[in-house]
């Protein structure tokens, strides 16, 4: 009995140190690689620091407004005989929109025309017999007056078969037709809207206490969430007191090719701190069309 556990005694006293061995040797081992072992070198960026001004602007939503816009209607009632635009078409200052039908004034024209003809003829037989004595001088004086009546008839009639063929007042994009072919119009009868959005108006508020700061010719910036990344610089240009300060922003002409910006949607500005009132600003670009090439907005000051 004393024999066998001497024997199991000395097993696990061999363990033991062996498993110590083991561990001192693990040790060492540590050791020496952490007396060997060095930092690697720290990357570092540097830059040199300098002054620079950071600018503090005001951000506020306003509305695009059309330079010019009209209801193109016609002059004298008649019949739509020709339409020369569609619906949302670019048009330029002059261009004809319709003609109404001028076949009765047509008519006038050639009578008239004939009548004046035939007065210049005896005031010219008048005028000749007049120097001769032999004819009165009311009668020369009533052939004379003949005469310039109707050359004066027939310049009316000319105005108003001019004045039925209707043409765009100024350069702009035209709405929705309101007309169509063979249509009888009234005086005054709306055809289609027409607006000049080249360049176009911002009109925008800002706090009351910015109200101070606001200068005419302030350098100011519009952008369009319709042209997301694309700035439309330009200045303030006129303030309207009457509404806490209303002021037109006029920006410097940089086309933006296949872009167009139509009247009445809201606009975002971005302004120089302490600019305010109630704002108006405009900017140009170029539109493109089928003939030529050339909406919430926002706008920055």
């Amino acid at each position: 009995m004393a024999k066998r556990l001497i024997i199991v005694l000395l097993l696990m006293a061999g363990l033991i140190g062996g498993l110590g061995f083991i561990k001192y040797r693990q040790v060492e081992s540590a050791i020496a690689a952490g007396a060997s072992f060095s930092i690697p070198a720290t990357s570092v960026t540097t830059v040199v620091a300098k002054r620079e001004t950071w600018p503090s602007t005001l951000s506020v939503i306003g509305t695009a407004a059309a330079i010019e816009g009209v209801t193109v209607g016609a002059d004298l009632p008649g019949t739509v005989d020709k339409i020369h635009f569609e619906s949302g078409q670019m048009v330029h200052e002059g261009d004809i929109l319709v003609e109404l039908d001028i076949r009765q004034e047509r008519a006038q024209l050639a009578n008239i025309e004939a009548q004046r003809d035939l007065a210049k003829v005896q005031y010219g037989r008048a005028e000749e017999l007049s120097k001769a004595g032999v004819i009165s001088k009311s009668e020369y004086d009533n052939a004379a007056s003949q005469q310039k009546a109707t050359e004066a008839q027939v310049n009316e009639v000319k105005a108003s078969i001019a004045r039925k063929t209707i043409h765009a007042p100024f350069t702009g994009v035209l709405g929705l037709r309101q007309i169509s072919l063979g249509q009888y119009l009234a005086a005054g009868q709306a055809i289609v809207s027409l607006q000049s959005v080249n360049p176009i108006y911002v009109n925008f508020g800002v706090p009351q206490q910015d109200t101070p700061k606001m200068k005419i010719g302030r350098s100011v910036r519009v952008t369009s969430t319709d042209l997301p990344g694309v700035g439309f610089p330009g200045k303030i240009t006129a303030l309207d007191p009457g509404h806490a300060g209303k002021s037109r922003r006029e920006a410097a002409p940089r086309p933006v090719p296949g872009s167009r910006v139509d009247a009445g949607p809201a606009a975002q500005r971005h302004s120089p701190a302490g600019v305010g009132h109630q704002l108006r600003a405009f900017w140009r670009f170029r539109l493109r069309c089928r003939r030529h090439k050339g909406r919430e907005d926002r706008q920055n000051l």
